[in-house]
């Protein structure tokens, strides 16, 4: 079983009390940066177990009251139709996404703001729907000199010619739809404006990871870099807190980069800086949330490795550098680590080795047993694994039939007759629905689709790159799952 190394609840109450005495700290207005995911943060509950992947929406919950939301996206981002990976979809079209999560669990959603505007055509278009459904869009335009000269940048003819966003709550939270979406200077332009208008408002970042108060070289913050190769981000120890306080803890290489800036901003701003280091600034309890070290480290070394292979198989797609793929090789020298520790890869390997090299997949169920899946003439090899996994969780036969050969049949007939496929056999998602159509009349058949949801967070490898709609299934029914890097294959053209 996952052991638990995580108190969410603890979690919550510490980080809601804690952004509290932030906002209290500076009179009553608090512009909070807010890092990484709001919503479905699977990294943060892999690599902390116990972690719930919406603590933070959960958390922002208890100050809805006081709350209001700002949504930063780049113009330029827009302009090039930026994707967000894991969801697959655009960041205007994540901007609509995330208005409507915000909304229904009842969270004000107060504006968008798009920055580094200057004029493009998508992004202005993108405004005038913004509009038309009801949203209110401030424009935050590129400032020359951004981000020394101060002088330029925190005056009229900077910041000043920033829209300045009105705003009704204590709490502004500014968030986006990725990285790079410009919500640190939001959040200063907002101040610089707040100052003019006489308002007294302050600004901190809530970045879940790298975790401050845990040391550098520590799994879970190496599990940040290894999240993050594409960026190129690196933990460091902050500098700044150490020579403030003789305290030793860890940011990252952008905010302790930017942190002299920062400050010399705050200081023209409103004559002071709040702040002596980048780690002052942030408002990060999850540090103090941990009731587990060892699962942590466990479970953050796991995650090491499948980011490993999620790099490789990117390269191999061409969407990866081998930059980053030597990074990743180099996070797991650094943590003692090798692929075949994660259990279901050797797993994998060995059962495609024993089917002459076809392809393969493990599942590594809560109880630890393996359970592996091969391709045959009716089933591709994920299906099979899925087949078997729900067989083994249910207490059902390995021989026993869950879906009858007879209902198989045609539909491979129709894959292959009609829709004119090469591959007869049944992808993940062809399986389960035939799974399904089979439990109307065959009580084992709905015994084994009731053990479906027991599969979120079981750890999965497969020998071979599979097709996406293998690979979405696998993501919605909560699954862990790597790849190795090769197509079954040698064709240059792969859906």
């Amino acid at each position: 079983m996952t052991r638990i190394g995580f108190d969410n609840a603890m979690y919550i109450e510490r980080q809601s009390e804690q952004i509290r005495k932030r906002i209290d700290a500076f009179g009553g207005k608090l512009y909070l940066e807010f890092g990484g995911k709001l919503f479905d943060d699977f990294h943060a509950s892999r690599v902390l177990p116990g972690f719930a992947p919406d603590a933070k929406m959960q958390m922002l919950l208890r100050l809805k009251e006081k709350a209001e939301i700002v949504i930063a996206v780049c113009a330029s981002d827009i302009e090039k139709n930026k994707m967000r990976g894991d969801l697959g979809i655009t960041y205007d079209a994540e901007v609509l996404r995330l208005i409507d999560a915000f909304r229904g669990i009842g969270l004000y959603v107060g504006s968008v703001v798009l920055t580094q505007y200057a004029g493009q055509a998508t992004a202005e278009a993108f405004k005038q729907k913004l509009e038309r459904l009801g949203v209110r869009v401030f424009l935050h335009f590129p400032i020359k000199g951004y981000p020394v000269n101060i002088q330029h940048i925190v005056s009229p003819e900077g910041y000043g010619k920033n829209e300045y966003i009105e705003t009704t709550r204590p709490l502004v939270v500014v968030t986006a739809p990725g990285p790079g979406s410009g919500k640190m200077a939001t959040c200063l332009s907002q101040l610089y404006h707040e100052h003019l208008h006489g308002v007294a408002a302050g600004y901190a970042k809530f970045e879940t990871f790298p975790i401050w108060n845990l040391p550098l070289k520590h799994p879970v913050n190496v599990a940040y870099e290894a999240a993050t190769a594409d960026l190129a981000d690196v933990n460091m120890i902050d500098p700044f807190h150490l020579e403030a306080y003789g305290v030793t803890t860890v940011n990252y290489n952008r905010d302790v980069e930017i942190f002299p800036v920062l400050n010399a901003m705050f200081e023209r701003i409103s004559g002071k800086s709040p702040y002596r280091s980048p780690t002052d600034m942030g408002v990060n309890m999850a540090g103090y949330c941990i009731i587990d070290d060892e699962a942590c480290r466990s479970a953050s070394k796991n995650e090491i490795i499948r980011r490993y292979f999620t790099t490789c198989c990117d390269l191999r797609r061409g969407h990866a550098t081998q930059e980053m793929v030597d990074k990743l090789e180099l996070l797991m020298n650094q943590t003692g680590i090798a692929p075949e520790n994660r259990a279901v890869v050797p797993a994998a390997r060995d059962r495609a080795r024993d089917t002459c090299d076809q392809p393969a997949v493990a599942i590594e169920l809560p109880d630890g047993t393996m359970i592996t899946g091969k391709t045959s003439e009716l089933l591709g090899a994920s299906a099979a694994a899925l087949l078997n996994a729900v067989k083994a969780l249910g207490g059902i036969e390995k021989s026993a039939h869950l879906i009858p050969p007879s209902l198989i049949e045609p539909i491979q007939q129709l894959k292959v007759g009609v829709l004119g496929n090469h591959n007869p056999r049944l992808h993940s998602d062809e399986v389960l629905i035939a799974l399904a159509i089979s439990a109307a009349t065959d009580p084992i058949a709905a015994h084994a689709v009731a053990q479906l949801p027991r599969l979120r967070g079981c750890e999965a490898h497969s020998s071979v790159i599979l097709a996406q709609v293998d690979l979405d299934v696998y993501r919605k029914l909560g699954m862990n799952l790597t790849c190795e890097p090769r197509y079954q294959t040698k064709k240059l053209f792969h859906r």
